[in-house]
Parts: C-alpha cells; structure tokens; sequence
C-alpha cells in the first residue's frame, strides 16, 4: 500500500483517487476549492458519472479516501502525488499548463523524503521533463525526487470500468525506480493481464495525444462519409459497418452525428496543432478534422432549419444536451452551438436531457431556453424534434403519442437512433445523418471545363 496524493478533485482526479483507493490504497485527493473539499466529505460529488458515488462512499466510510484543501500538510509523507489539474485551451488553441506548474512548485518546496511526482494532466510534449527542472529549482538542496509521465484513458460514462479494465497503462518514467512504483501501484490490473507500456516522458506524453486525435479523426471521417452517403443515395450506417468489420479499421467511433464534444477531443486536437506548429512541423490531417468537425455543427442546424421551413413562430424540441450519454459534461457539448445556431435563425427551442439541465441553466449559451420537465413535455407543440444526445431512454419513444403532442411530425435524427423506414411507417418525416436511400437518385457531379 502507498500513500498517495491526488491534486485536483476535476473528472480525472476524482476517478483516478476513487479507483486507486479500491486498489487498496491510502488516497488523499487535495483542492483548493474548500468549499468542492466540504461537498466532497459530505459524499457530494460535483458531476454525474455512474457507479463513481458509491465508490467513494465506500472507500471514505473504509477509511481509504480522504478530501483536503491543504496540500502542505498532505505532501508529510505521500509517497506519490498525482498532479491532475485542468489544462484549458487558450485562444491560439495552446493548452494552458500554470496550474501544473502552480502546484509542482508547491510540491518541490515542500518535499518530505523521496517523491515521486506524477503528470497525469493532459499536457504537451515536453511538459513532464521541464518540470523536473522547474522543481528541481525550487526543492531545498538534498531532496530527491522524480518525475513520470501517466496518461489518462478515462472515458465519460464508464470512467470506473476504463480505469479497472484498462486496454494498456502508459507509464514514462526513466528511472528503475519510479518505474517499479508505478507499476505496483498498478498491481491489482496484473491479475487482468493489462498491457503495461514502459517508455520515456515525451512519448508517454504523446501516446494520450495521438490516441485521442485519431479517435476524433474517426469520427470526423465518417461525418464526411456520411455527406458523399447523402448525396449518392448510400446508408453511411451500412458503410460504417462494412468498414468497420476490417479489424485493421475497427467499428468503435464510426457513428456519424453531429460532432465530437466534451473535455478531451476538442482540446487536444487544437493543442496536438498547436505544439507541433511550435516545433515546426505542421498536422494536416488533425487540422483537417477540427474543419470538419466545425463544419458538422453548422449542417445540423441547416437540417433542423430546413426541416421547418419559414423559422417564424416555428419551435424545436431539443433531446439531449450533455455531450454524450451518462455524463453531464457540457463542455463542447455539440447541443450548445446547435441551439445558438437554431436561436441566431429565430427559431424557438425546448430542451430535455435527464442529467446535464442544471448545468446547460448555469450557462449563458441557453439563455431563453425553456427546459422541459421530460422528453413527452419537450416536444409538445414542436414544428420538429431533434434528438442530439443518443440517451437509451430517447431510443424507446411512444411515437404515437409523440405524433399526438407535436405540431408537426418532424424528426431531426442526429445519431441515427431509428430507421428511416420505421419512422416513416408511423406517419413521422425521419431526417438522418448520411442516411440515403436505396434507389435515391444520386445528385448530378458539376462537369468542370478546363480553361484552355
């Protein structure tokens, strides 16, 4: 068993000093938000992520989690600190490392034996080894310490699971010994066989970002696959699933939508873009999927536009606003900019979503929102319905008592939940994404001449 320190009580630090505490060790998770601290003691967590309540319960009534905002007296005797604050983008898309550094410098000063210092912070390349130097200045002569790079492979919605039943752990360290700890702290995945990566600092660094970029190129692709779909008559769901079938390719992250959200992709692929343009070299292909990623917010409020006709007096029910099912993470939810679009065009909108309401009423995007009190109440009097997030409860709607409430039968299906002709049969107009038709003649290629 290890004491360790966790600072930052965000997504990734809450998980992350959960889970190690169900390991079986003695976690403290710091903040310097007291008030977070209070919440937390009292067993209230600050966003929703299934199973994660009541393992924390456990482990703080097991006497293995504790919460604090004095990270001083936390670091007398942790064997480990885990530094997991926010990285937020800045304006040129660079992330914005300070607080790591902020809460490294804390550490070196206050160093009590060997440390090991652990970045599980997204940050970019280069961040872990420069921050050995940064402490290094800063720690009083005589202090020992090291510093690893450990990325983060949590998924929203099933973050426990990720982190149980990971596909690898990354571990850069480079020396013997933080190596060793890390790994025995990682010892209960043993039993599950997990894939261990052993590397250096730069490349564990780098590992988190090009996994996540490629995933949201995934996505980005299909949405692109999904316009040629539209336009040629094809059934982009189809495609997807005989692409995917080729395990070189895969069928996770093949579903066409309206985009990629939430506090990872956008981020990282903005900062991927940002320090190679620092180093001189430039990622086409990851610029090119931020375009088209953009691109697909503006086609689904073009849909749901044009699915009313005149935007006078019409309304929309929005269904679903949290970036993806069981989270109520709003940040770069697509639903955000898919109602400013609809409001910037004059259309009314109602939304529902069975978690993430309290936090979309907090922010000033949903400003003359009306929010409903469940998905039948939403859609009352709609000129259309748009479901946005894929929530399971949205996949089981009573059609015919929707088609009873709504003004007109309009459904904007932006995760392709049902089949076209399904709806269809039920009297419902059904608009998908990339979802052609058999038969559906193609839209005629513009003959280009060239100029002579």
């Amino acid at each position: 068993m290890y004491n360790l320190t966790v600072v930052g009580t965000g997504y990734v630090g809450l998980v992350t000093g959960a889970c190690l505490a169900d390991f079986g060790h003695n976690v403290t998770c710091v903040d310097s938000d007291s008030g977070k601290i209070e919440r937390l003691k009292a067993l209230e967590l600050p966003f929703f992520e299934p199973g994660l309540p009541e393992m924390v319960a456990r482990n703080v009534n097991e006497g293995r989690l504790h919460f604090t905002s004095d990270l001083k007296a936390t670091l007398k005797g942790a064997d480990v600190v885990f530094i997991t604050v926010g990285t937020p983008p800045r304006a040129d898309g660079s992330a914005d490392t300070s607080a790591i550094y902020a809460v490294a410098k804390t550490v070196a000063q206050n160093l009590d034996g060997y440390t090991l210092v652990v970045q599980k912070s997204t940050a970019p390349v280069g961040t872990a080894r420069d921050l050995y130097g940064w402490m290094k200045k800063h720690a009083k002569r005589g202090r020992t310490f090291d510093v690893a790079s450990n990325p983060e492979f949590l998924r929203e919605g099933s973050a426990i699971e990720t982190f149980m039943r990971p596909d690898r752990v990354v571990i850069g360290a480079e020396s013997k010994k933080s190596q060793e700890i890390l790994k025995r702290i990682h010892d209960p995945l043993f039993l599950l066989e997990t894939p261990m990566v052993l590397t250096t600092l730069e490349t564990a660094e780098l590992i988190k970002y090009a996994s996540n970029c490629f995933l949201a190129t995934k996505i980005s692709f299909i949405n692109e696959i999904s316009l040629v779909c539209e336009a040629m008559g094809a059934d982009v769901k189809t495609v997807a699933k005989g692409i995917g079938m080729d395990r070189r390719i895969g069928g996770k992250f093949l579903h066409a939508g309206p985009g990629y959200g939430g506090s990872c992709f956008p981020k990282d692929t903005h900062a991927l873009a940002a320090f190679a343009r620092a180093a001189g070299e430039r990622m086409g292909i990851v610029e090119a999927c931020i375009d088209a990623n953009e691109r697909q917010i503006d086609r689904m409020v073009r849909k749901i536009v044009e699915s009313v006709g005149s935007p006078r007096g019409k309304r929309v029910a929005v269904l679903g606003l949290a970036f993806k099912p069981n989270t109520d993470d709003m940040r770069e939810a697509p639903s955000t900019a898919i109602i400013q679009g609809l409001k910037k065009r004059g259309l009314k909108v109602v939304a529902f979503d069975p978690v993430a309401m309290p936090r979309a009423e907090e922010m000033r995007e949903f400003k003359g929102v009306t929010f409903a009190a469940d998905a039948y109440d939403c859609c009352r009097g709609a000129d259309a319905v748009a479901i946005v997030t894929e929530w399971n409860e949205f996949r089981n709607l009573d059609l015919a008592k929707l088609k009873r409430l709504v003004r007109r039968p309009v459904l904007c299906d932006l995760r392709n939940v049902y089949e076209p002709d399904e709806i269809e049969s039920k009297g419902w107009r059904h608009i998908g994404v990339g979802r052609g038709r058999a038969g559906q003649p193609a839209k005629k290629a513009r003959r280009r001449t060239a100029k002579r």
